[in-house]
């Protein structure tokens, strides 16, 4: 008897230290621990005694709220070099698309070098007297965000200079069961499309790293790659099941219903219709001066869409500081349509915005335009002369389906997480 006391409660501690009441009474998962956290705890033997490069930006915090650049400019038997800053900067306060000069770290003042200027890429003389580089950048999922190349590209540093590189995993913010859309195509690589993978690729950063080291990098180069795993983090969870506090990875990506929106929405960024930059909302509200909010969401509705709820809006777009500077549209007011997603395993972003885009053609033939940016974002010209054309987009669906399935195969080898 005394025996089996002794087994229920431990049984019980196990339970209160495996897991938490949220406000329904459910069980929740422990909080995920990432890859900074796990080698602050864990690792740092891996950087002990190293003369060390951080690439990195304002999302590289501890789930003590504290910067790892801060953390670590703080730990003895560690000495940091230099810092790389992506897209946004070191501390992530340059808007988007605005390149990113060298400075010093307000916070260290250690030299920090821009990877999102003329230079995409640590040289040799950025590099000079470093051990090791560490990148630790929240990514959000979509192949055109500009933190994945940044990746690419300190991965091909690393590999060129014979210095080991260590990824501090972080998780995927959309999960990682969806994977959707074509691959980008030859001919159209480019900073918002570094790799041949899905618009949706379903990876966290430390995967993909895996995957460009071993299957993207030019001349047949691989970096001597670490990745520091995430605790507790499998692929069917969003951000907000993870326990960690959401940090804006861009200006723009306020909340994860924007980032669970954005593969779809960014396609607007291809177009003359604004995507909501310099409002509170951006890529959840879209909109022109000659949309009819009605018309187009009496459109949208008779396509096969689920897990959303649209509804109509207006909005001025303004500059906002750090987050919109002349966005489309400025001073003038713009109808269109506010999106709200009500189930997010069956909404489809990227498909939700191909609908969008044929439905502005069709409503919209002479005012609506696609752009040659539209050909980047989607990795060819594909998108642009198939709306252009009358295609539907079961059409344009279609046109993927078999890349698509060879990239799930391959994509299975470098899979970190169940």
């Amino acid at each position: 008897m005394k025996t089996f006391l002794l087994y229920l409660i431990f049984g019980i501690l196990s339970v209160s230290f495996l897991a938490k009441l949220n406000k329904d009474g459910k069980t929740q998962k422990v909080t995920t621990k990432t890859g900074a956290d796990m080698l602050v705890a864990e690792h740092l033997d891996l950087i002990e005694g190293k003369t060390i490069g951080i690439i990195t930006n304002h999302t590289a915090l501890l789930s003590n709220g504290v910067h790892l650049v801060d953390t670590l400019f703080h730990t003895k038997g560690v000495k940091i070099k230099a810092l790389f800053g992506p897209e946004h900067g070191v501390r992530g306060k340059a808007p988007a698309g605005k390149h990113v000069g060298n400075a010093v770290d307000s916070a260290t003042g250690i030299p920090v070098f821009s990877l999102y200027g003329k230079i995409r890429k640590p040289t040799k003389e950025m590099l000079k007297g470093i051990d090791l580089l560490v990148f630790d950048i929240q990514d959000i999922g979509a192949r055109y965000y500009t933190y994945i190349s940044t990746l690419y590209y300190s991965l091909e540093g690393a590999a060129e200079n014979n210095i080991p590189i260590i990824v501090l995993d972080r998780p995927n913010p959309i999960g990682g069961i969806n994977v959707d859309g074509p691959l980008g195509k030859k001919g159209y690589r480019s900073f918002v499309g570094i790799a041949p993978i899905p618009i949706i690729h379903g990876m966290t950063m430390g995967e993909l790293a895996k995957f460009f080291n071993s299957e993207m990098l030019p001349n047949n180069l691989h970096a001597k790659l670490t990745v520091v795993k995430l605790q507790n983090w499998k692929h069917q969870e969003y951000y907000d099941e993870t326990g960690l506090r959401w940090i804006s990875p861009s200006p723009n990506m306020t909340n994860l219903e924007t980032a669970i929106v954005y593969p779809g929405m960014c396609l607007i960024e291809g177009t003359n219709v604004s995507e909501g930059r310099g409002t509170i909302a951006p890529f959840l509200k879209i909109g022109a001066p000659f949309i009819d909010s009605d018309k187009l969401i009496q459109a949208l509705m008779k396509e096969p869409i689920k897990g959303v709820k649209l509804l109509p809006v207006s909005f001025v777009p303004v500059d906002i500081p750090h987050r919109a500077v002349n966005p489309k549209y400025k001073g003038e007011k713009c109808n269109g349509i506010l999106i709200h997603v009500t189930n997010r395993k069956t909404f489809q972003s990227l498909r939700f915005g191909i609908f969008l885009l044929y439905e502005l053609h069709k409503l919209y033939p002479k005012q609506f335009k696609l752009k040659k940016w539209i050909d980047k974002l989607y990795g060819s010209k594909g998108l642009r002369e198939a709306i252009e054309n009358g295609k539907t987009p079961e059409e344009i669906f279609a046109t993927w389906n078999n890349d698509l399935i060879k990239f799930k195969k391959t994509r299975k080898k470098f899979l970190i997480y169940n």
